[in-house]
C-alpha cells in the first residue's frame, strides 16, 4: 500500500513539475488509450457476432446475383466498415493534439523561464531550471503519447481494412 501512495506521489511530482499544460496531456492519454482499448475489445468480443449476423443476413438471401443483391451486399460491407472503424477520427485527433498540447507546454514553460529572467535576471539557475522543466517535459510527454498512439492507430486502421476485405471474400457475389 505504501508503495502504491508512493507510486501516486512521484506521478503528482511529476505532473506538477510539467505545469498546468501536463493535466491537459494526461486527461488527453487516458481518452486516447481508452478508446484504443475499447476498439481492441469491439474486435475480440462484439465484431466476431456482428460478423456472424451480416453473414447470416447474406446467406439467408435466395438471390444473389442481381443489382438489386449487389447493393445490399455493398452496403452490409459499409456499415460493417463504419462499424469498425467507429472511434478511428476521435483517436487520430488525439493522437494529432498531443504534441500540439506538448508544444502549448514549450511555449507557457518558456514564458515561466522569461518571467524569472525579468524578475531576478540570469543569475537565478534554480529558479530557470524549473521553467525549463515545465517546458520540456510536457513536450515529452506528448510526444511519447502520440507516438505510442500513432503504432495502435495504424494497427487499428490495418485491422479495419483486413476485416473489410475478408467480408467482401466470404459474402459471395454469384
Amino acid at each position: 500500500m505504501s508503495s502504491l501512495l508512493a507510486l501516486l506521489e512521484s506521478l503528482g511530482n511529476f505532473l506538477d513539475a510539467g505545469g498546468n499544460v501536463l493535466w491537459l496531456i494526461l486527461f488527453a492519454s487516458i481518452c486516447l488509450w481508452a478508446l484504443i482499448a475499447e476498439r481492441f475489445l469491439f474486435f475480440k468480443q462484439t465484431y466476431p457476432e456482428l460478423k456472424a449476423d451480416w453473414l447470416t443476413q447474406w446467406d439467408s438471401r435466395e438471390e444473389r446475383h442481381t443489382a438489386y443483391a449487389l447493393s445490399i451486399r455493398e452496403c452490409i460491407i459499409s456499415e460493417a466498415k463504419i462499424n469498425m472503424s467507429r472511434t478511428l477520427p476521435v483517436i487520430n485527433m488525439l493522437v494529432g493534439l498531443c504534441p500540439l498540447l506538448g508544444l502549448l507546454g514549450t511555449v507557457t514553460g518558456m514564458i515561466h523561464v522569461f518571467d524569472v529572467m525579468s524578475v531576478t535576471g540570469t543569475s537565478n539557475a534554480k529558479a530557470m531550471a524549473s521553467g525549463v522543466s515545465q517546458a520540456t517535459i510536457p513536450t515529452m510527454a506528448g510526444m511519447l503519447i502520440a507516438i505510442g498512439g500513432l503504432y495502435f492507430s495504424k494497427r487499428i486502421e490495418e485491422r479495419v481494412s483486413d476485416e473489410t476485405h475478408r467480408l467482401t471474400d466470404l459474402l459471395k457475389y454469384d
